[in-house]
């Protein structure tokens, strides 16, 4: 059975909306920082921001997925007219919680900058840190923005994500 005009023409609208591209951003760069960091060896202070970029990493995707599917009406308490709210409320926490992450990964590159020199020899974590900390200001810096857009559509007194 062919899949309803409608429900069709709600997915390529989000999709090439604003808000869908600023969504498939924060996915991008949430992976790329959780993956960064997972794929080595870390500890400490680097847990915080290990937590923060898969939580915010879920949550983007959970609330990327409803909106795709047209389904916000069906969840409990945040959906249908408080959608926008809840997108709001979600960006603004992502993008608070993501600058101590990004205060933590620049605070670690540099402890670990003597190793970048070309006649150390051992395993350094230096660049790994410095392309995690890259990713954590590349998603804080999309969260922000969606944040902004977000707030001024809300203001604006829409009720609709698209």
């Amino acid at each position: 059975m062919p899949p309803q005009p409608e429900v069709n023409k709600h997915f390529w609208d989000f999709l090439k909306s604003f808000l869908g591209i600023i969504r498939i951003l924060q996915i991008i760069f949430g992976a790329g920082l959780w993956v960064t960091i997972a794929a080595n060896k870390y500890e400490g202070s680097i847990h915080f921001v290990l937590f923060v970029a898969v939580l915010f990493w879920l949550l983007t995707l959970t609330a990327f997925f409803i909106t795709l599917l047209d389904k916000q009406d069906l969840v409990p308490v945040l959906g249908g007219d408080r959608w926008l709210l809840s997108n709001l409320a979600h960006d603004i926490a992502a993008a608070v919680l993501y600058l101590p992450a990004i205060g933590v990964m620049i605070y670690k590159t540099g402890r670990y900058e003597y190793c970048n020199l070309e006649q150390y020899k051992h395993h350094c974590l230096y660049k790994v840190y410095l392309a995690a900390a890259v990713f954590a200001c590349l998603a804080a810096v999309v969260y922000l923005v969606s944040s902004v857009y977000v707030g001024c559509r809300k203001c604006r007194g829409e009720q609709t994500v698209v």
